[in-house]
C-alpha cells in the first residue's frame, strides 16, 4: 500500500466532500490541490468521480426519509409528483449543455487560471446578489413550482465553468429567483443527485479504461472521507443560512482566487 497515495486521497476527498455544497467550488479546489499535490493525471482525474460520488451519497443518506418518501408516494401525492417534476425541470438545462459540451469544458477550461478568475467574479457576483437581490415569495422547496425550478436549471449552466461553483450558481440563483436562503440551499442539495449522477456516470463512461483494482484502498479512503466531510458541510450549511448570508464566501473566493492566480500567473 502506497502511504503517499493513501494521504493524497484523504486530502483530496477532505477537500471535495468540504467544498462540493458550499458556494466555493469543488471542481475549483480539485484542480489546485490536485496540481499542487501533482496528482491532476489521468489516475487523479478518475480518482476525482469516486470521491464525487461519496459526496453525493451524503445528500441521500441525509435526505433518506424525504427522498424515499417522495418514491414511495409519486403515484398518490400531488406533492411529491411536484417535487420530482422540479427535479426533473432543473436538471435538463446543465445536462444537455454537459452532455454536448463536456469534452470541450474539460479540455479548454479545466486550468488553474481560469478558476483563479471564476472564483473572483464569482465572488463579486455573490456581493452584488446578497445587496440587490429581491425579497423571498416561497420558503420551502415543497412551495417551489416549475418556474422557479426552471430558471434555478438555467443559473446552474454558469457552474459548467470551473471555479464557478454549482452550489453557489444554484443558491443564489435561487435567491436571485426569490427563494429564501434555506429553500434555495435545499433544493441546491437534492439538484446535486441527479446532476452528480449524470455527470459521474459520464465519466465513468469515459474512463473505465483506467479503473484498476490495486487503486481499491485509495478510492475507498478518498470515499469515505469525502462522504463524512459532506455529511458534516450539509448539516452546517443549513444551521448557516437560517441566521447568516453569503458573503463571508464571497470574500473567502475572492481572497482564494487572488492567490492561486499570483501562484499560477508566470507557470508554464
Amino acid at each position: 500500500m502506497d502511504l503517499n497515495l493513501i494521504a493524497k486521497a484523504f486530502l483530496l476527498g477532505l477537500v471535495e466532500g468540504a467544498t462540493e455544497f458550499l458556494p466555493i467550488s469543488s471542481t475549483g479546489h480539485l484542480i489546485i490541490v490536485g496540481d499542487l499535490l501533482a496528482f491532476n493525471d489521468t489516475r487523479g482525474k478518475v480518482f476525482e468521480i469516486v470521491i464525487q460520488l461519496g459526496a453525493i451519497l451524503a445528500v441521500c443518506w441525509e435526505y433518506r426519509a424525504k427522498l424515499g418518501h417522495v418514491l414511495a408516494s409519486m403515484k398518490t401525492e400531488a406533492a411529491s409528483q411536484r417535487f420530482a417534476v422540479n427535479l426533473l425541470v432543473a436538471f435538463l438545462p446543465a445536462a444537455v449543455l454537459g452532455f454536448f459540451f463536456h469534452h470541450a469544458i474539460k479540455e479548454y477550461l479545466f486550468s488553474p487560471l481560469t478558476v483563479a478568475w471564476a472564483l473572483i467574479l464569482g465572488g463579486v457576483a455573490i456581493l452584488a446578489i446578497e445587496k440587490y437581490a429581491p425579497p423571498p415569495d416561497t420558503h420551502v422547496v415543497d412551495e417551489m413550482d416549475w418556474k422557479h425550478a426552471l430558471k434555478v436549471g438555467f443559473a446552474q449552466c454558469v457552474a459548467l465553468i470551473p471555479g464557478v461553483s454549482r452550489a453557489g450558481a444554484t443558491i443564489l440563483g435561487g435567491v436571485m429567483f426569490r427563494l429564501s436562503r434555506k429553500a434555495a440551499t435545499e433544493f441546491s442539495f437534492f439538484l446535486a443527485i441527479p446532476t452528480m449522477f449524470a455527470a459521474t456516470t459520464l465519466d465513468v463512461y469515459k474512463n473505465h479504461g483506467n479503473l484498476y483494482a490495486a487503486d481499491l484502498p485509495m478510492f475507498a479512503t478518498g470515499f469515505v472521507t469525502a462522504f463524512v466531510s459532506a455529511l458534516l458541510v450539509i448539516r452546517g450549511l443549513l444551521r448557516y443560512v437560517a441566521h447568516h448570508d453569503f458573503r463571508v464566501f464571497a470574500w473567502y473566493r475572492i481572497s482564494f482566487g487572488a492567490i492561486v492566480l499570483a501562484y499560477f500567473w508566470n507557470r508554464p
